[in-house]
């Protein structure tokens, strides 16, 4: 089972080929407001964080993911059940 900072690492690495401003990533980093991502790039980001742990995050979850940190809370909880 891999740790919160295993899993931030992680999604900090899948982050890099969509992180075209060179934003410096943080747990309160936030998708739209400092990665000024649009919908395509989101939905092309979740299927890459849904590849790489092996989980599907519902459309539900996806409106309350704000931030990296909490994306890596998600891919946390998601892959305890």
């Amino acid at each position: 089972m891999a740790n919160r900072e295993d899993i931030m690492a992680k999604i900090s690495e899948l982050i890099g080929p969509f992180n075209n401003k060179g934003v410096a990533l943080t747990p309160e980093t936030t998708f739209q407001g400092d990665l000024e991502w649009d919908s395509l790039t989101v939905m092309d980001f979740v299927a890459a964080v849904e590849d790489e742990f092996d989980i599907i995050i519902t459309m539900n979850m996806q409106a309350d993911i704000e931030s990296v940190g909490q994306l890596s809370d998600a891919v946390a909880k998601l892959m305890e059940n």
